[in-house]
């Protein structure tokens, strides 16, 4: 059987409560990594997905790449957005239980990564349980022992832009790639995964409702969505 955690980036957008009722039809949970800017832009529809049971966490104000800015530049980047989101919870109605945290790109600080670690291990954050990865890079490479929220399949719709050769098609072969240069096979046998989508109206524009083609795909396919657990 194959599961995953599903984890959506760049909250908020227009699109994001259409994204949010079709997980709630589907019974999926999913963990929403907003940048702050985005949010200030699309404050209602942030809201809305929390009221809904998303779980939103920090993905950076800015969504700056933390090895190109300092080590008080990316702590700034972080308590910018975590001042907006404990807001947002209060606007909501809803307890904050976790802070979990994504790193925009995956890009987790160059030289600056340990201190970052140290700082979100220090300030409250939670670690998205990922003891289910069963592949030896994942440990390899420390995304055991990291604190932010990485990810083992990247759909990468957001390469579908206008003037882009970037497809959908290409996205349907990620899907069905069994050994990917970068990162694990969706499907296979006992596969576990952190998912990466992101909700973007400029895909959504291109092709209306990718979400729910790649997530009905996924399920037909035999992959199920586990709630998140934190630690």
């Amino acid at each position: 059987m194959n599961s995953a955690v599903l984890t959506i980036d760049d909250i908020a957008s227009k699109n994001t409560p259409a994204i949010v009722d079709y997980l709630c039809e589907k019974k999926i949970r999913a963990v929403m990594f907003a940048e702050g800017q985005r949010v200030e832009n699309f404050y209602q529809e942030a809201v809305y997905a929390l009221k809904k049971g998303m779980i939103v966490g920090n993905h950076s104000f800015h969504h700056p790449a933390f090895s190109s800015i300092s080590l008080e530049e990316g702590i700034k980047e972080i308590e910018e957005c975590e001042k907006l989101l404990d807001q947002l919870y209060a606007d909501a109605g809803v307890e904050r239980k976790y802070r979990p945290f994504r790193f925009p790109y995956g890009d987790k600080g160059g030289e600056n990564k340990d201190s970052l670690q140290k700082y979100l291990r220090e300030n409250g954050f939670h670690k998205l349980v990922d003891t289910q990865i069963p592949y030896s890079w994942w440990s390899d490479n420390g995304l055991n022992q990291d604190i932010d929220t990485f990810w083992t399949f990247d759909f990468a719709e957001y390469n579908i832009r206008k003037g882009s050769n970037f497809t959908l098609e290409n996205v349907w072969d990620r899907m069905n790639d069994e050994d990917p240069k970068q990162g694990a096979s969706l499907f296979g046998k006992d596969n576990r995964h952190i998912i990466l989508l992101h909700a973007h109206d400029e895909t959504e524009e291109l092709v209306p409702e990718y979400y729910k083609q790649f997530i009905e795909y996924s399920l037909d396919r035999g992959l199920s969505f586990e709630e998140p657990q934190f630690v």
